[in-house]
């Protein structure tokens, strides 16, 4: 890890700037590498959106192989591969059981603490960071730089600090809230750091839903479902898992299971089309030979509950989606219930998302521990780097990777300062 022995490092200084997982992480590398180590974050506390994270279940990583588990980066999984290279999922298992908190796997393949709560865990780590020397400056808010010194507004007023090894792991710009709002974009790019917008990630979209529909079932939910989209290459993704309308749209896990999809699609065109299969685990030929039988004198959509088990919100769907001619011609009703064209017009706001895409480009980055090019012995870890996945623990396996790949840049940095 460092080429200089802990009693020659114990001189060196490094800054963590950014209290969330990717932040911690390297700065329990530095740390244990026997660098002194401050870590300062604006918030009141570290870890806070963490913590918020892990309040519907803590999951913390994925046990599917690791081939199929780069996978899930998409275009930027050779960069990430890199990172689960220096932590992998089983490594993060591992680590995480060295803080004494057990994990299990559920029935989808995730992997979650035993009491499936975010708290134990991050009390037992920080615990541990300040055992080994971490000192932790809350409420400091870095402003940039000021003569080569970083620059935090603090409640006592403007503070500069020095260190020959800086991270920055100050998050996207989801949850604002929580201390990820983005601030950090023009701080870098103003001293040449090439910075891609930042977009909303696992977020839901809106539609056009009419009046009549959106008051009868906004908050539904459709516990089984399927849903495509066409990307840009031209390939229908299909999915099948929940979601629910909303007043203005849809969210929910099998919407962010393709929202880099939606999202781009929309970037790309002004809107985009999805298709939702409301009896996935039907094929095209049973439904269309159900809604063929007759059905004397019931209407077509006591014919469909009775047939289908279609009523409710998937009955509103077929309605909202479909004119009178094609919603009483069995072939076109019969395709709709398996492919029902929703047009959706945006994604949420960015500080609704559960995560966001875009940030530090890895053009600007000069390798896998995540070093600046235009700014030598300043690395970049977690949400703030060019990366995005979907839910199920790939992003929190992420970002401690990366911030694992920081913390050993930063210490290898430090071996070689003067």
């Amino acid at each position: 890890m460092s080429t200089l022995p802990e009693s020659r490092l114990s001189d060196r200084r490094a800054i963590v700037v950014g209290g969330g997982p990717a932040g911690l992480m390297a700065a329990e590398v530095l740390s244990a590498g026997g660098a002194q180590v401050d870590l300062y974050d604006a918030m009141p506390s570290v870890g806070r959106k963490f913590l918020l994270a892990g309040k519907g279940g803590m999951n913390i990583t994925h046990s599917e192989e690791l081939d199929a588990f780069a996978g899930r980066y998409g275009k930027r999984r050779a960069e990430v591969e890199a990172w689960l290279a220096r932590f992998t999922p089983q490594q993060v298992r591992e680590w995480i059981h060295g803080l004494g908190v057990d994990t299990f796997v559920g029935s989808s393949g995730r992997v979650f603490p035993t009491d499936m709560k975010a708290a134990p865990l991050l009390r037992a780590w920080l615990h541990r960071l300040r055992e080994s020397g971490v000192r932790f400056h809350m409420r400091h808010r870095w402003l940039g730089w000021r003569d080569g010194a970083l620059l935090f507004s603090t409640p006592e007023g403007e503070r500069r600090e020095s260190a020959e090894a800086v991270v920055l792991a100050l998050g996207g710009a989801s949850w604002a809230r929580l201390g990820s709002d983005g601030a950090w974009v023009p701080l870098l790019a103003e001293r040449g750091v090439e910075v891609a917008p930042l977009l909303p990630m696992n977020c839901g979209f809106d539609a056009a839903w009419s009046e009549h529909f959106s008051s009868r079932h906004a908050g539904s939910p459709l516990t089984t479902a399927g849903l495509a989209v066409e990307d840009l290459d031209g390939r229908r993704i299909w999915r099948k898992g929940q979601f629910v309308v909303t007043a203005t749209g849809i969210e929910g896990s099998l919407v962010y299971a393709l929202s880099a999809q939606i999202r781009d699609r929309i970037l790309h065109d002004g809107e985009a089309t999805v298709w939702i299969d409301l009896l996935p685990d039907h094929d095209a030929q049973r439904v269309l030979d159900e809604v063929q039988r007759p059905r004397g004198a019931r209407s077509m959509s006591s014919h469909l509950q009775s047939r289908l088990g279609i009523k409710g919100v998937k009955s509103g769907l077929l309605h909202e989606a479909l004119g009178k001619e094609d919603y009483a011609d069995p072939v076109k009703l019969a395709h709709a219930v398996k492919a029902l064209p929703v047009r959706l017009l945006r994604p949420r706001p960015i500080d609704e998302a559960i995560s966001s895409g875009g940030g530090v480009k890895f053009a600007s980055v000069a390798d896998g521990a995540g070093m600046l090019r235009v700014l030598p012995g300043v690395f970049v870890a977690g949400e703030m780097v060019d990366w995005e996945a979907p839910t199920g623990g790939y992003l929190l396996t992420a970002c401690f990777g990366s911030g694992r790949a920081a913390g050993q840049g930063a210490l290898e940095w430090l071996s070689k300062a003067r």
